[in-house]
Parts: C-alpha cells; structure tokens; sequence
C-alpha cells in the first residue's frame, strides 16, 4: 500500500491544509445558523449551496412522516409541523463506469438548545475563534464534522482528482430527538457499501452504541390548601418518587454481571436523565398535576419493548410501594427517541480501512469507543445493512456551556476522510466543465 509520502497522499494532505481558512469560516458562518428543532432552514441552505459549489447533484426534501413512521427504527417526534425543514443531499457520480466503493458521508445539521445564554463566554451562535479552536452552539456537534467532509471532498476536487465510486453526502435535522432525518434518507433508496459518520469523539472510531428511548411520566395528585397539605397529593412529589425508582432500574443495569460485552470496561455504562419537569400553578397549593421527560439509555440487544416493559413494572411497582405516590394517577408515554443499539464489525473492511488511514495520517494507532450515547449509525447499520462508524474531531462542552472543537483536529479528520476515499472509492481525473472551473 502506499504511504503519504507518495503521489497523491502528499498532495491530498497539501490540498486539505491550503483549505484551512476557508473551512473555519464555512464553520463558523454554520454556527451562526442557530438550527435549533424546527429553525433548520438557513443552515440547511447553507449546505445546499455548498453542495453545489463541490459540483455535486444535490436534492433537498421535507420529511414525511406517512412514509417512514411503519418503517423500522422510526420515533414519534417530538413536533409534528415538518413543513419547509429538509434533509440536504449531494450526490457524486464518478464519470465513468465506478472502479471502486460507493460511500456515505451523514451529518446533522441540528443542536439543542445552548441554555442559559448568560453562562457562556460569548454569545453560544457568535462563533468566536481562539486558542486554535472554534466556539458555539454546534461547533463540534456536529457542524465540524460536515466542514470535514466538505473540505475531504473539496480537496481532491482541488487536485483535479474525484472519487471513482458514488458518494452520498447527508446533511440531515432530527438527529438529537428522533433520528427520524436519516431514516427518512435510507427510505428515499440512498445506499452505499459504508458510511461514516464524524460525530465528535475525538478521533476514535466507534465500535458500539447504547440504545436511548425518551418518554414522559404525568402524575396526577389532588390540590389542596398549604393549610393542611396532608389531605392533598403532591404530584410533583410523585414525581420525585417515581424517577427514585427509575435510578435503581438504572443501577440494575449498570452491575457488572448485566453489561452487554462491549461496555464491560466502561465504570457506568447506562444513564438515566430527568431533562425537563413541570407541574403546579401556585405557591401555595399542593401542586395537581406535573410532568417529566426521562432519556434512559440501555445495552444492544435489548428490544424496545421488553425496555418499555422494565421502565413500566418499574413505576407500577412504585405506585404500588412508596408512600409519595399513594393515591396518584400516573401514566407513561412515548415520544421522541425509540433508538436501539448496535455493533460494529471492528474487523469488517470499513473499519480496518479507516484504522489503518487513521494510524498513517495521525501518526498513531486509532482508539476505539463503545458510546452511552446513540448516533444516526445505527440507522445504516441495522436497517440498512450498511457497514457504518463514527470518527469525528476533538472537542467538548457538547449538549453544554462553551461548546468547541479544535481546528487542526477538524482538518486531520478532513484529512483521514480524503485518503479514505481515495483508497475505498479509488480515484479518477475530475472533467472539466465546460466553464472551465
């Protein structure tokens, strides 16, 4: 095999870096798109525009729920308007007959909220850079991921060069409540042999995922005066009770004997999040109602509904026992993720291929992860029989305050992902336009 010494590696690893500063500011003018659930559109014909700049087909498509809510691995949104908020493809056709492998590029083009704006050091969609990093809401996740792979694809366009085998480039929304964006890509006949998506886990790849399924506990109590709240029921006191019972669920499946192989290292594996509660209406009123939205995350090879099934004896048997829930009505329902996890094959072609890419770009062997978190892999890689892997950039603060990624890791991975294509889908001479550019 080649090494980057040679004829095209020392030229691709050239054509990324002179790319350098135009992929901060592509980054940066992302980040200032703050594509939060239902305000993708501008990031999104942000993207658009630069699929067209690299020359590829792009189509652009709203979700529809009627044709993808059947399918497997499809989660109950959280919004129910889609109108005018698509998915952005590219599409590469080699000239001539492919000689190679075809390939999917996905990222998700949206974030979640930045919370307390105050907190942050500058405003979370004013990018700011420094320190050899970029800072703001998407920054690393996942926004740099997708810069990486525009700048891999731009910089073998640069050397006249363009890989030989279909490439399928995906910006998709949804990705950080249902996943339903990519679903609705792999029910619209997008395929490839491998897709690689640069989530942001510091250039390791991925080798597992948990799964994570979102659902909410209403608890209906009986208001009453502070007086006497004893001839009330706190309902968000029921609350407090049922998510105590949840935690020691979470327990359960964090003991080393419950562990799926694959996360067998890993000191805590399994998370349960209250991320949001609400309830009462007055100070001084036992509160009547309340509500809360819990993310629970649980191994690969458990099916949705046998996870349903624990997460509902679980707060049947709190109703039952504990004393705060005595005479409370509580009930369960799903929306939002309802994602499995999965397993990649650490010895299939797409892996070795990226390891060893990895090990000869970065001069060093690639680390792998198991995640607590769930990606969009797991759409290609369950339902689409499609080998797939997370390698993506440094950074942190994700989901937090200060959010950022490191630029030089954002151009190593532009890097590692232009030698891959160049050796998975091989390469030929890009055709001229007739323009000339």
């Amino acid at each position: 095999m080649a090494t980057l010494d040679d004829a095209p590696y020392r030229d691709i690893h050239e054509a990324v870096h002179r790319l350098r500063d135009r992929s901060v500011g592509l980054l940066c003018d992302l980040v200032r798109e703050p594509s939060l659930l239902g305000a993708e559109q501008g990031a999104q014909a942000r993207i658009a525009d630069v699929f067209a700049g690299l020359g590829l087909e792009v189509e652009r498509f709203e979700l529809d729920l009627d044709a993808i809510r059947d399918l497997p691995g499809f989660s109950p949104p959280v919004i129910q308007d889609h109108a005018g908020r698509e998915n952005v493809v590219g599409l590469h056709r080699p000239a001539g007959t492919p000689s190679g492998r075809s390939l999917i590029l996905n990222g998700h083009i949206d974030v979640v909220p930045p919370g307390d704006a105050a907190l942050w050091t500058s405003p979370p969609f004013v990018p700011e850079v420094r320190d050899g990093r970029v800072y703001g809401r998407g920054s690393g996740d996942m926004k740099a991921g997708i810069v990486a792979y525009c700048t891999a694809f731009e910089a073998l366009r640069d050397l006249g060069l363009q890989p030989a085998a279909p490439v399928i480039l995906q910006s998709v929304i949804e990705e950080e409540c249902t996943g339903n964006g990519a679903l609705a890509c792999l029910a619209r006949g997008y395929r490839a042999d491998a897709a690689i998506i640069p989530e942001p886990f510091h250039q390791t790849l991925m080798t597992a995922q948990l799964g994570v399924m979102w659902f909410t506990v209403r608890a209906v109590g009986k208001p009453a005066h502070v007086l006497d709240t004893s001839s009330g029921i706190n309902a968000i006191e029921a609350l407090q009770a049922v998510f105590e019972a949840l935690r020691e669920l979470e327990a359960e499946w964090n003991l080393p004997e419950r562990r799926h192989p694959a996360f067998r290292e890993h000191a805590h594996p399994v998370n349960f999040n209250l991320g949001r509660i609400e309830g009462g209406d007055w100070p001084s009123t036992v509160p009547c109602s309340a509500s809360m939205d819990v993310r629970v995350g649980f191994y690969p090879g458990m099916a949705l509904d046998a996870v349903r099934r624990s997460v509902e004896e679980t707060i049947a048997a709190a109703c039952r026992l504990r004393p705060a829930l005595k005479g409370a009505e509580v009930s369960v329902t799903y929306r939002g993720f309802q994602a499995e996890g999965c397993v990649m094959d650490r010895d299939g072609a797409l892996m070795r291929l990226l390891a060893d890419v990895h090990r000869r770009v970065a001069d060093a062997p690639v680390e792998f992860l198991a995640s607590t978190a769930t990606t969009d892999a797991r759409f290609f890689q369950i339902y689409g029989n499609i080998p797939a892997t997370c390698y993506g950039p440094v950074g942190g603060a994700y989901h937090g305050i200060d959010e950022w990624v490191s630029i030089d890791s954002m151009m190593q991975v532009a890097e590692v992902l232009a030698v891959f294509m160049a050796e998975w889908c091989g390469l030929e001479k890009r055709p001229v336009p007739r323009d000339g550019r």
